[in-house]
């Protein structure tokens, strides 16, 4: 069950172990960098892929210690590993990386291996000559050996970097993104339906923890019922665990964080949200936020230029959901009254469900676009949304040639996300009216309606649930 989706995954990483055991280079060896956001299931992934596999192997996961309990325990590793020569490392304990490295290199087996280094940025944040250690490691003594070398990391900026033009590891290694589960795997994994699906992605994020906690065929509610009543629960603890890894001292941004996560959307607002920060605060908040990939910056899209009217958002459903409804309210939880967070969550639902469901299925439709509409040029197409300063109007989908500024607008539409009312002819009007203000559409621009509970009119594409939710297969 924790494995919906990762078939692709697990597959390439045989093929990459079968090219280290084949090949006929004088140097065999090869590196994968994996990244994705934190409790998405990297570490999972590759453990389940060196279990399969039937090669000896080494996992290390590293803690942010200092250098020589980091090597101690790396050490201890290898010794309980079962790499043939795993016993020279009992009692050693080498000064440095590269001493360490070296020595790993005398332990690998010829018939082929997998050595892994997970976490990976903190080892790299300790010691700022670690990249240029385990580069030169690997090109003069790891690369000899049939090694599938992995490292993991959830700094997604960070583990991009490694690979950089200019940094010791360039061109070394090769990439791989571990996504969360999508909105049909979520669905899959769970037993629900489309509609059902995508509420449940929202509340998970499609993180596998807290997917695999969520029963076989619970609804929303029976599933919340239980969660918010277990302050154990993965819907509870993953949140503050991450973001304790990740702003280990960073009030502020958390703070800032936290702005976004109630539903402010705007520099100013969010500043304000934050404590009445000044602008060079808020702005080195916001840069280390962006930089993480915690907070996505959106733009409206049209043909005129939008940057100025920027939209902040939490990127991570599940953290997005977290930060409105639990963390606020986690010490009322933990003295037994989750009830009183799942009222809440009962009285705010469709309102919030509103806004959070949109980058969801702008994401979706984007995976559809081009069968939707497309460019005179013939470009997919790029799916956004438009809005100016003072929200007059707010336009849920803008489908144009290129992002940020169009040349073309392909399609204008609109998200009505409801349990029971379908897209009428008031939605229709308001609609229309919305195009004529878009910059660069014009009236026969196509029009396109995604509606959770159908539409009652023509003159527009409609797409529902099971339209959406196909997008993912």
């Amino acid at each position: 069950m924790a494995f919906i989706g990762r078939d692709d995954q697990l597959r390439r990483l045989g093929t990459l172990l079968e090219r280290v055991r084949t090949s006929q280079d004088r140097k065999p060896g090869k590196a994968l960098l994996i990244r994705g956001r934190r409790r998405v299931g990297k570490s999972r992934l590759v453990e389940e892929f060196v279990e399969r596999c039937g090669v000896p192997h080494v996992f290390y996961a590293a803690a942010g210690r200092p250098l020589a309990e980091e090597l101690r325990s790396f050490c201890d590793e290898v010794a309980a590993s079962d790499l043939p020569d795993a016993e020279m490392f009992r009692d050693v304990r080498p000064d440095s990386w590269d001493a360490a490295l070296r020595l790993l290199a005398q332990a690998l087996p010829e018939s082929g291996s997998v050595v892994v280094l997970d976490e990976l940025p903190y080892l790299a944040a300790r010691d700022d000559g670690f990249e240029g250690t385990l580069q030169r490691a690997f090109d003069r003594h790891l690369s000899t050996h049939r090694l599938l070398l992995v490292g993991i990391g959830s700094d997604l900026a960070m583990m991009e970097a490694l690979n950089d033009y200019g940094r010791p590891f360039h061109q070394r290694a090769t990439e791989m993104v571990v996504p969360p589960l999508s909105p049909a795997e979520v669905g899959a994994m769970l037993e629900l339906g489309a509609a059902d699906a995508f509420d449940a992605y929202l509340i998970t994020g499609g993180l596998p923890l807290i997917c695999e906690e969520w029963s076989s065929g619970l609804s929303m509610w029976e599933y919340l019922d239980r969660a918010l009543n277990d302050p154990t629960s993965a819907l509870l603890v993953s949140a503050e665990r991450a973001l304790a890894a990740e702003f280990p001292t960073e009030a502020q941004a958390r703070a800032v964080l936290g702005a976004i996560g109630s539903g402010e959307r705007t520099f100013t607002t969010i500043g304000r949200q934050a404590g009445g920060l000044p602008h060079g605060s808020l702005h080195r908040s916001m840069n280390v936020l962006t930089h993480k990939r915690v907070v996505e910056a959106d733009q409206p899209l049209s043909t005129r230029p939008g940057g100025k009217d920027k939209r902040y958002r939490v990127a991570d459903p599940y953290l997005r959901f977290w930060l409105s409804f639990v963390g606020p309210r986690i010490t009322e939880i933990e003295r037994g009254r989750g009830d009183r967070a799942l009222a809440r969550v009962r009285t705010s639902w469709t309102s919030w469900r509103g806004r959070a469901i949109e980058p969801v299925l702008r994401e979706a439709l984007d995976r559809l676009a081009p069968p939707i509409a497309v460019a005179a040029s013939g470009a997919p197409g790029v799916v956004g949304g438009y809005w100016t300063r003072t929200n007059d109007p707010e336009i849920d989908i803008v489908v144009a040639d290129r992002a940020p500024i169009a040349q073309e607008i392909v399609a204008v539409g609109s998200i009505k996300w409801l349990e029971t009312a379908p897209f009428d002819g008031s939605d229709f009007a308001e609609l229309v009216i919305h195009r004529t203000q878009l910059p660069g559409a014009s009236p026969e621009t196509p029009l396109v309606v995604l509606s959770r509970s159908g539409c009652v009119v023509g003159g527009v594409t409609h797409l529902g649930p099971e339209d959406l939710i196909a997008a993912y297969s």
